[in-house]
C-alpha cells in the first residue's frame, strides 16, 4: 500500500540516503523538506520539494498534514526543533514520527565499545533534550540512536532503551533499512528508543 512520507532534513546525508532508498524500494510518495529543498532535482510523479525552516511552525504546518509518517534527521538546536515538530504533529492527524538522535544519550555505551556517553560528552545534550521532548509526547514515535555513520557493511543490530549499546559504527544505508522497516511494519518500534550499530 502506498504511503505519504515527509523527510525533514531531506538534503542531509541520512535524509538523502533515505530518499534514494524509498524511491528504489517502495512506491511511496515523498515530501522533501529542507532549507535547500529548492535545489533538489525531483521525480515529479512521486516527489514534492518544499523549502522551509523547521524552526518556523507555519512552514511545518504546510508539510505535516496528510502524511503517513514523518522522518527527521537534523543538526543544531535539536531540543527546540523537536518541540516544534511535536507541537505541530500533535495538532495534526499525523502521529508517526521517526527521529534520528545519537548513541550515548542514556549513558548506554559500555567502555568495551569505547565510551562516548552524555556524562562525558556535552555535545550529546541537544540529542538528549530532543529525545526527552519526543518521549513526553503522545505521538507514535521511534527514536533512532545510531553509532557513527559510515559507508561500510550494512549489517546491523538493534538495542532497546535500557540495553547496552552493541558497537561504535553503522552505515547510513543500515539506518535507512531500519527506517524502511519502521515505515512498512505499522506496529514495529512504536514508542521505543532504538539503538542501531554494526555487530562487532
Amino acid at each position: 500500500m502506498s504511503k505519504n512520507i515527509l523527510i525533514i532534513g531531506a538534503t542531509g546525508s541520512i535524509g538523502s540516503k533515505l530518499r534514494k532508498t524509498l524511491l528504489e524500494k517502495t512506491d511511496y510518495k515523498l515530501t522533501l523538506f529542507s532549507t535547500r529543498a529548492n535545489r533538489l532535482r525531483i521525480n515529479s510523479d512521486r516527489e514534492v520539494a518544499i523549502s522551509g525552516d523547521v524552526n518556523n511552525k507555519s512552514d511545518l504546518m504546510k508539510v505535516v498534514q496528510n502524511q503517513d509518517a514523518v522522518f527527521a534527521a537534523l543538526s543544531g538546536n535539536l531540543g527546540t526543533m523537536a518541540k516544534n515538530i511535536v507541537n505541530v504533529m500533535e495538532q495534526s492527524t499525523t502521529k508517526r514520527l521517526i527521529f534520528i538522535s545519537s548513541m550515548g544519550i542514556y549513558n548506554e555505551i559500555p567502555s568495551s565499545v569505547g565510551g562516548g556517553n552524555l556524562n562525558e560528552n556535552s555535545m550529546l545534550r541537544p540529542y538528549r533534550e530532543a529525545a526527552d521532548v519526543i518521549e513526553a509526547s503522545n505521538l507514535d514515535y521511534t527514536i533512532i540512536r545510531p553509532g557513527w555513520f559510515d559507508e561500510g557493511s550494512d549489517d546491523y543490530e538493534v538495542t532497546e532503551k535500557g540495553q547496552p549499546f552493541g558497537g561504535h559504527d553503522v552505515s547510513r544505508q543500515a539506518i535507512c533499512n531500519l527506517v524502511l522497516k519502521l515505515i512498512q511494519e505499522n506496529d514495529y518500534g512504536i514508542r521505543k528508543s532504538l539503538g542501531i550499530n554494526r555487530p562487532q
